[in-house]
């Protein structure tokens, strides 16, 4: 018996009652980024190793459990890239795009790869959209790209969003919160779980990240890094609640949201929706000020988000069902001598941008019109002998059963007309 081969666990087909529904997602953000200024980037699947663990940190989840890592011929270790970020600010080093001057805004619609438990709106191959805003370390741009993450999510139909906003400090910041969290889960170290006391060793501000009830109330009493940031720190902090105040964005501070990975400075924050349950994350993103140098550019600040497409669709499922199917005309063979005929047809029709379905299975009129009437066309163009004959068609519409004969040469015309073309 022939082995039934199934896609890999952790990912999906998208089917054609589902990609509707794709399409109109990343219609909506090309469309919208596009508005705020952002230029569509698209970089490789896969990035040397060595990308990612630079930027994201040996110590991170992505680098030490999640990661897609292989080698290739030449013996160069490759991994399918985990998150967005890094690649394109690759990208923006490799083509010196800071010589264009002034603030680099790019965005992208992209799949990543993470070998993590498959759950709910947690897929191996997931994808997101996001923009990274390159060149200004002012709060304004802060405001400015989580402006955009909370109103492109309501412009998705997605409700019940809470926009969570912390600051996370300079590098110098985080190092002295380190040592003083540190100290206190040691402390507490008996209370922690194996992955908790994991983390404790190797990076305890993700222990701040734990869903675990009893280590949440550890969290309540643990020291917040908003006591320990530097003055400088705290006026940019709190310029940006300001100016989103201002734009009457939302939001609530969260004086334990870090982001999982290293590279993050200043702002975090985090949008969720109550429509998701557990995993209700729907976008992510903060402030990086130190990547572009540590990977090898100059000293460049920078700010982005990334969101969770998956995730999206299931939050606004309630709501959204994907666009309709245009209308659609069968042409239909009613004779064997018709089949060249109808072959051209259908071509000329759709040259003229018409969408036209035809049989290739060579099946009966009957059966043609059955199978006219299952795919939802709206008109039947039917050619037999006597329309081969005399140039003209019978047009049946599918909707209110009227049929006409209708002269081949005005058959465009009349079909642009009525489906409004």
């Amino acid at each position: 018996m022939i082995h039934k081969f199934q896609s890999v666990k952790g990912t999906k087909d998208l089917l054609p009652t589902e990609t509707p529904r794709w399409r109109e997602l990343e219609e909506t953000v090309h469309k919208f980024i596009s508005r705020w200024g952002y230029l569509e980037i698209r970089t490789p699947a896969f990035e040397p190793t060595e990308l990612f663990v630079r930027s994201s940190g040996e110590g991170s989840d992505i680098v030490t459990k999640q990661m897609y890592t292989f080698e290739d011929q030449s013996q160069t270790s490759i991994t399918l890239k985990p998150e967005l970020t890094a690649p394109v600010i690759r990208a923006y080093i490799q083509h010196n795009l800071a010589k264009q001057g002034g603030t680099t805004k790019l965005y992208y619609i992209d799949s990543l790869y993470r070998q993590e438990r498959p759950q709910a709106g947690r897929l191996r191959q997931f994808h997101q959209f996001g923009v990274e805003a390159i060149g200004s370390s002012n709060p304004e741009q802060d405001a400015e790209v989580i402006a955009l993450a909370y109103l492109i999510l309501l412009d998705l139909g997605i409700e019940d969003l809470e926009l969570y906003l912390n600051s996370i400090g300079s590098v110098e910041t985080r190092k002295r919160y380190r040592k003083i969290l540190s100290g206190y889960f040691l402390e507490h170290e008996h209370q922690l779980s194996n992955v908790s006391r994991e983390r404790l060793h190797k990076n305890p501000l993700r222990i701040l990240d734990t869903k675990d009830k009893k280590e949440q109330t550890l969290l309540s009493n643990a020291p917040k890094i908003y006591d320990y940031l530097t003055q400088d720190d705290q006026d940019h902090y709190e310029a940006v609640k300001h100016h989103l105040t201002e734009l009457e964005i939302p939001f609530i501070q969260h004086d334990l949201l870090v982001r999982g990975l290293d590279y993050y400075t200043r702002t975090t924050f985090e949008i969720t929706s109550s429509k998701l349950g557990a995993q209700n994350a729907l976008c992510g993103g903060g402030r990086y000020d130190n990547l572009v140098e540590s990977l090898g550019g100059p000293p460049t600040p920078a700010i982005g988000f990334a969101a969770g497409i998956e995730r999206i669709l299931m939050a606004q499922k309630d709501t959204r069902t994907g666009e309709d199917k245009p209308d659609r005309i069968y042409v239909v063979c009613a004779t064997e001598n018709a089949r060249d005929f109808v072959l051209k047809l259908t071509m000329d029709l759709r040259k003229q941008g018409l969408p036209v379905e035809f049989d290739a299975l060579r099946r009966s009129l009957k059966a043609q019109m059955r199978d006219a009437n299952r795919l939802k066309c709206t008109f039947a163009v039917i050619i037999g002998e006597k329309e081969l004959d005399s140039e003209t068609i019978q047009l049946k519409n599918l909707t209110t059963s009227e049929q006409k004969t209708v002269q081949l040469g005005t058959l465009i015309t009349y079909l642009t007309k009525e489906l409004k073309l």
